[in-house]
């Protein structure tokens, strides 16, 4: 690998080991290529020089004025209680109008000295007003000796870059550091071909770099960002690309159906017919498992769209062509859930060996942690000798006791839930890499499913089954109009009295305080700006057990209960023997009870959008409507209420991604569907970028295929070694 020393220089050696220090621990830098790859998150103008007469309000200017006078005061403050605070008042005048300057505490010094009657400045601040007068406060300022005219056009007109900074080191500390390292820019080796950036017409990475971070024009920065954007797109394109061809290149045992096995006769049970959807995916499942390397493929449907039914197909088939088949659930409820509703559709087909099981039949078997000894020894047993075909299970699958026959496929529910490393053990299990399948009813818009799960191919289900009804949503704001939230439990009871069920959720269980671990922990500053802890599912239960669903059968369900009891209670449910159930987001994925038509979300505000969106496709899963009434007492103006109108305007789950991932940062999107490794996209917007990633993709891909060890491209190596550091290396080595 060809070395970039200049880049590759430590910090310490060029600014010193104290702010070497800070920029490591509290902005991961430690390189000079590290610093230079910090990019401005936004720039100031020091705006266009005006003069005193007319300043505007809150905005950023720059005056050219003359110091008229200077006083120091001293002060009592809660910092300084025996008047010892300093603030220094100067006044400062251009000739059509005067101006007041204020420093404060240890910022008094230097200006102090400096600022004397009679000396010539320019000024930059933002306009405020203290006592109904004008000021500035803590405004940058440069004296001017001389010649200043030429001066004072480019110190107003220059782009100031603001970097991310942290309390223990601000942005012009670390732009001085950078002024420092810049003239290393020259020697950055640029990772782009040399055919890419000139047929697109990109600027080189040196000039790139001195133009972000040392902008004259907004077109400079312009020229920049799409430069460095490219940058970040196009390495991490190729490493996907590597990782597919890696994986492309790995043997797997290819899984044919038999004509009239398992797989027909499950078919032939089915009492309805797939969408069209379905097929279509099914048959690209199918192409993938007939080939001599492993399926890598991210199955995203939204809630209800039938993505159990295709996965369950692909292990069928599979079991068909000798193999076992496991399937990977993010909690108990949800593996038992699985394990309830497969055995339910298989019927006879499931109980292969016993009584009665029909002549294709194999067994299904359940593995949780909670398991009774004997229950659990009786699982391994039927996965070791290969008698279980189909098995689900949470995590206790990965565990080292447990061994396959023949693992020939693993579905993974709910991607996000899962580390990469469950994931790789659990495909450590076959005698070679098993076929994988991840299915997700998060919506992931297509250029996020490129740039996260770049490594995997993409098959989307996006309509509904026949007999699935539309659900309705509205936003009760129970703060300013608090009948709109009687009513909610009135048509609670309607649904009730109708033969219905209904779910009412809550953010918090309720029995916290007995948990000294959290006892102890302060609270967030959007709780303590509202001044109330979020609702809980156990008060919430007994008020309404007691007020408004008075003689209703009310049951709740939360994280904290014994496996049994939660079981219990949901096989209460599912059977209709409890009206209502106040929950957490336990029932956010899986639970599936057609009965169920309404849902109340308490504090829907405290939800993330995808996270409501999951949560609304539990009910409307039969033949009757559904509702979904989203409470809150936020005000109408605030972004959470707009928020929750958007989910209420929409049930594509798409197009609420897409506002979920406008709404938040994107690393958070990034970061949580990198089980935890930090997104090295500095400049990439994934939403607005769409264009760049989907190019990226395709040039790593040509460049990939051309060159699998990109031997005559040695930049780009040193470039994805840099940019991927080694958790994400290994993220995606994982993959």
């Amino acid at each position: 690998m060809d070395a970039v020393p200049a880049l590759e220089e430590p910090l310490k050696k060029v600014l010193g080991p104290a702010t070497a220090k800070v920029m490591a621990e509290h902005l991961g830098l430690h390189t000079v290529g590290d610093l230079l790859h910090h990019y401005p998150r936004r720039y100031e103008e020091r705006g266009q020089l005006t003069h005193l007469a007319d300043l505007p309000m809150d905005e950023h200017v720059t005056v050219v004025a003359q110091v008229a006078d200077a006083r120091l005061h001293t002060f009592a403050s809660a910092k300084a209680p025996r008047g010892k605070g300093q603030r220094l008042e100067v006044t400062i005048t251009d000739g059509s109008g005067r101006l007041q300057l204020v420093f404060f505490g240890a910022g008094v010094h230097k200006p102090h000295k400096e600022l004397l009657p009679g000396t010539r400045a320019m000024f930059a601040g933002k306009v405020s007003v203290f006592n109904r007068r004008l000021q500035l406060a803590h405004p940058a300022y440069e004296l001017l000796r001389g010649d200043a005219e030429e001066t004072v056009e480019t110190w107003a007109g220059a782009l100031i870059p603001i970097y991310p900074a942290t309390a223990k080191l601000e942005s012009w500390k670390i732009g001085k550091a950078l002024q420092t390292v810049l003239p290393s820019a020259q020697e950055a080796v640029d990772p782009l071909p040399e055919s890419l950036r000139a047929g697109r017409g990109l600027a080189a990475l040196p000039e790139a770099l001195l133009k972000i971070h040392r902008p004259h024009t907004k077109a400079d920065i312009e020229d920049a960002r799409a430069r460095l954007k490219w940058d970040e797109a196009f390495v991490l394109q190729v490493a996907l690309a590597r990782r597919r061809h890696a994986d492309a290149q790995l043997p797997a045992v290819a899984r044919r159906p038999k004509p009239d096995g398992l797989l027909s006769a499950f078919d032939d049970r089915l009492p309805f017919t797939l969408t069209e959807g379905q097929q279509k995916v099914s048959a690209e499942i199918f192409t993938d498992l007939a080939t001599e390397h492993p399926m890598h493929r991210l199955l995203q449907g939204e809630v209800g769209s039938g993505k159990t039914m295709v996965a369950l197909r692909a292990m069928l088939a599979v079991v068909d062509a000798g193999g076992q088949a496991a399937m990977l659930a993010p909690t108990e409820v949800l593996a038992q859930q699985h394990h309830r509703s497969v055995t339910e559709m298989m019927g006879e087909l499931a109980e292969g060996g016993m009584l009665g099981g029909a002549e294709a039949a194999t067994k299904v078997v359940l593995l949780t942690g909670s398991m009774g000894a004997a229950a659990r020894r009786h699982a391994l047993l039927d996965l070791a000798t290969g008698e279980a075909g189909v098995v689900i299970g949470t995590h206790a699958l990965i565990e080292d006791k447990v061994k396959f026959h023949d693992l020939g496929l693993v579905v993974v529910d709910e991607q996000h839930r899962f580390g990469v490393e469950q994931r790789d053990a659990l495909r450590g299990k076959g005698k070679q890499p098993p076929h994988l399948l991840v299915m997700t009813a998060t919506p992931i818009p297509r250029t996020v499913a490129m740039t996260v799960f770049g490594d995997l191919e993409t098959s989307v289900l996006d309509q509904l089954p026949a007999g699935r009804s539309p659900i309705a949503s509205h936003v009760v704001p129970a703060a300013d109009k608090p009948h709109f939230l009687a009513r909610a439990w009135d048509r609670v009871r309607e649904e009730v009295a109708n033969g219905h069920q209904a779910y009412v959720v809550c953010p918090r269980i309720g029995d916290e305080e007995d948990d000294p671990k959290k006892a102890g922990k302060k609270k967030s500053p959007e709780d303590e700006a509202e001044k109330r802890p979020p609702l809980a599912v156990l008060d919430i239960a007994e008020q309404l057990a007691r007020g408004p669903l008075q003689g209703l059968r009310v049951e709740v369900l939360h994280g904290r209960m014994q496996p049994d009891d939660k079981d219990a209670v949901m096989r209460r449910f599912a059977a209709g023997e409890a009206d209502v159930l106040v929950a957490t987001t336990v029932i956010e994925v899986g639970v599936n009870v057609p009965n169920a038509t309404a849902m109340v979300i308490m504090d829907a505000d405290r939800f993330g959008v995808s996270q409501l969106h999951q949560l609304r496709g539990r009910v409307g899963r039969g033949s009757a409507p559904g509702l979904c009434l989203l409470v809150t007492e936020m005000p109408e103006a605030s972004a959470a209420r707009q928020r929750l109108n958007a989910v209420a305007a929409t049930l594509d789950g798409f197009e609420l991604s897409r506002i979920d991932l406008e709404q938040r940062r994107e690393g958070d999107v990034l970061g949580q569907a990198q089980s935890g490794t930090r997104s090295s996209l500095r400049m990439l917007a994934v939403i607005d970028d769409e264009e760049i990633i989907t190019e990226a993709r395709e040039e790593a891909a040509a460049v990939v295929a051309a060159d699998p060890e990109l031997t005559g491209l040695p930049a780009l190596r040193t470039a994805l070694d840099a940019l991927l550091d080694e958790e994400r290396e290994q993220y995606l080595e994982k993959g």
